[in-house]
């Protein structure tokens, strides 16, 4: 039985549980959207599943970043957010943001509801959080300190980001504003967190190279994070503007 078949299959078991009418499968080209129609069929009939994954990795995440309620007996705010001032916040916890975005991107498909900012932000965060994060992880912190399964963790969870970033084609149009604002978000969060910080130091996830050296940023691993930071700005740009296009050339 080829993978295909094996695929289908699988699919079809899930709608005998998770039934619903999908979004049509446009023909567009394998480098914006690489997935078999089976996996992307399967996905979106586990939106909901998915979308309670995805809101429950952004709790996860903002516990990672210092925001603990629990254990009772710890501060509530630590971490991370414990050394960035207030006003930064909002562009610290960029893949909780991220899982966020995709989550309510889900809910909304599921809902009916009309809102495109947040698929093309729920697309822009997954393929560049989906992806900076393992190649952190893996080229840039290595190993080092983090237990095994934490660093298993991070790397393939945020593997899957990427991976649900294109299911999205399906049930959004990429309208031009959308992508306009999301470009404008993410390359913000570029700026303020490795060049130009709002206030203070630089507000991207520290690295354990930077904070073994007193929260030096003036290290190699500083702009290497920052060159894969931007690169993949660029790369959900020109994705999301191809998704455009081809729609636009199918009549969509």
């Amino acid at each position: 039985m080829s993978v295909t078949d094996a695929g289908r299959r699988l699919e079809q078991f899930i709608a005998r549980y998770f039934d619903g009418r999908l979004p049509d499968r446009e023909p567009l080209p394998r480098y914006v959207a690489p997935l078999p129609a089976w996996l992307e069929d399967a996905a979106l009939r586990l939106a909901w599943p998915i979308a309670i994954v995805n809101l429950l990795g952004t709790a996860f995440g903002f516990w990672y970043y210092g925001f603990q309620p629990i254990p009772l007996d710890t501060p509530l705010i630590a971490g991370q957010f414990a050394v960035e001032p207030l006003v930064a916040w909002p562009v610290v916890p960029d893949s909780p943001v991220a899982t966020m975005f995709i989550g309510l991107s889900l809910v909304a498909w599921k809902l009916d509801l009309d809102l495109e900012l947040l698929h093309v932000l729920a697309f822009f965060g997954c393929i560049k959080l989906g992806l900076w994060t393992p190649y952190v992880q893996l080229y840039v912190n290595g190993l080092g300190d983090t237990p095994l399964w934490l660093y298993h963790f991070l790397v393939w969870s945020h593997f899957a980001m990427a991976v649900e970033a294109f299911i999205i084609y399906r049930y959004s149009a990429f309208p031009i504003w959308a992508i306009a604002v999301a470009t404008g978000w993410y390359l913000f969060n570029d700026v303020v967190d490795y060049f130009i910080p709002l206030v203070g130091e630089p507000h991207h996830t520290l690295l354990p190279a930077e904070i073994a050296a007193g929260f030096n940023h003036d290290l190699a691993v500083h702009d290497q994070a920052a060159a894969g930071a931007v690169v993949l700005t660029v790369l959900a740009v020109f994705l999301a503007m191809a998704t455009r296009a081809t729609k636009a050339e199918l009549g969509h």
